[in-house]
């Protein structure tokens, strides 16, 4: 077990569609299992039986209507809740190393800021609802959202190969969700930290290794 790495530890992981979290948390994941360390990889929205079928609602295409930006939000919040009582808060009590694809940061860029609800109003309520709960470290892939949705779109399984309602967005949502992520970067440096997301996955990896191991 390596000795630079101490547990628990919550790790979240940003980015727009297609920046290649997934690949990132799985990679990390296998190299913990490895290394001896009990790992819980999860995701938001879901996570939890409540949270799942949130996450249907709010991203299955047939939703095809506009969705009310706060009832959105709202639904969001209400599977964090569920999420981090449930699973994220069980696990780092037990010690583990939590791997959350999005969390708090997603909802800013995504609802507070392209959805225009207010980047600072929606942080408060992440808090609220996850109890005050921060990651220790936020490794934030960077990627122009036009080459990030054609990878989404190439990999996209959740819903029988359909590209999901966010994803449908229009690129100008997507390009004020990347703004938004850019910022933090240079708001938190100490927390948020951006990896560009049009390298190798080895070289992404190795990247992402050495910044938790420095967490």
């Amino acid at each position: 077990m390596t000795q630079k790495i101490k547990a628990p530890l919550f790790i979240s992981f940003e980015g727009g569609e297609g920046a290649g979290k997934t690949s990132l948390i799985n990679a990390l994941s296998a190299y913990f299992y490895e290394k001896g360390f009990s790992t819980v990889v999860t995701r938001e929205p879901g996570g939890t039986r409540l949270s799942e079928e949130i996450r249907h609602m709010l991203l299955h295409p047939a939703y095809d209507k506009p969705m009310e930006p706060k009832a959105e939000l709202l639904l969001f919040l209400a599977a964090r809740a569920q999420h981090v009582k449930e699973v994220i808060l069980p696990s780092l009590q037990e010690d583990k190393i939590v791997l959350c694809d999005r969390f708090h940061d997603s909802t800013v860029a995504y609802q507070g800021f392209a959805q225009q609800l207010g980047e600072e109003d929606v942080y408060q309520l992440t808090l609220f609802a996850a109890d005050g709960l921060k990651p220790d470290l936020t490794i934030y892939l960077d990627i122009d959202p036009s080459i990030g949705l054609k990878r989404a779109q190439l990999v996209s399984d959740e819903f029988d190969g359909k590209i999901d309602r966010i994803e449908a967005k229009k690129i100008e949502f997507h390009q004020k969700v990347r703004e938004s992520f850019l910022r933090m970067a240079k708001r938190e440096p100490h927390r948020f930290k951006m990896i560009e997301g049009h390298l190798s996955k080895e070289e992404v990896f190795k990247q992402a290794l050495k910044l938790i191991e420095n967490v």
